[in-house]
C-alpha cells in the first residue's frame, strides 16, 4: 500500500467519529456501514465484499441504536410510573431522569388526574410535562399517559403513540 493511500485511510478513520457525533444518532449506521463497506472493498480489491460488509455494519449498528434508544425510553417511562405510583388525584409531583450517559436527561411536572379501577390492576391516568436540560426553558410539551400497578412496582401502560416526544421510533 502505497503512503498516499495509508494517509487517506487514516484520514477517514480520524474524521470518521467525528461525523458521527456532528450527524445525531439517526445517521450512525448509515455512516458506520459506508466506512466499513469503502475500507473493506478497498482492502479486499471486491467491491462485493465491501458493499456486503457495509449492508452489514448498517443493520448491526442501527439495531444497536434502536435498542440503546428503547431501555433510555423505558427508564424515563418507569420514573414517570414510580412517582405516579406515590401521588393521590389531584396531587403533582416533579420527575426527573438522569441517564448514565447524561444525554437525553429530561424533567417535569406530572399530576395524576384520576383513578381507573379494573379487576386486574390498579391505574391512573397522568398528565406531564417534559423538559429538556436548560433551566430557564418552558416546557417541550404537556403529555397524557396511563401507569398501572403491578408486583413490582408501578408500570407505564400505554402503547407509545407520541413518538416525537422519544425522538425515535420503538
Amino acid at each position: 500500500m502505497t503512503t498516499v493511500r495509508r494517509l487517506r485511510r487514516s484520514h477517514w478513520l480520524s474524521v470518521a467519529p467525528l461525523l458521527l457525533v456532528l450527524t445525531g444518532c439517526t445517521s450512525i449506521g448509515s455512516i458506520a456501514g459506508a466506512v466499513t463497506g469503502a475500507v473493506s472493498g478497498g482492502g479486499s480489491a471486491n467491491p462485493a465484499v465491501g458493499y456486503a460488509v457495509g449492508i452489514g455494519t448498517k443493520s448491526a449498528v442501527d439495531s444497536l441504536t434502536r435498542y440503546i434508544s428503547r431501555q433510555r425510553q423505558r427508564a424515563g417511562q418507569d420514573q414517570i410510573a414510580a412517582v405516579v405510583g406515590t401521588l393521590p388525584v389531584g396531587q403533582s409531583a416533579p420527575w426527573q431522569i438522569r441517564h448514565k450517559i447524561p444525554i437525553g436527561n429530561q424533567r417535569g411536572y406530572l399530576t395524576v388526574v384520576r383513578d381507573i379501577p379494573n379487576a386486574l390492576a390498579p391505574c391512573k391516568e397522568v398528565i406531564f410535562s417534559v423538559y429538556t436540560g436548560k433551566k430557564n426553558e418552558g416546557p417541550r410539551g404537556y403529555y397524557a399517559t396511563t401507569a398501572c400497578q403491578q408486583e413490582r412496582g408501578w408500570k407505564w401502560a400505554q402503547a407509545e403513540p407520541a413518538t416525537p416526544r422519544w425522538n425515535l421510533l420503538q
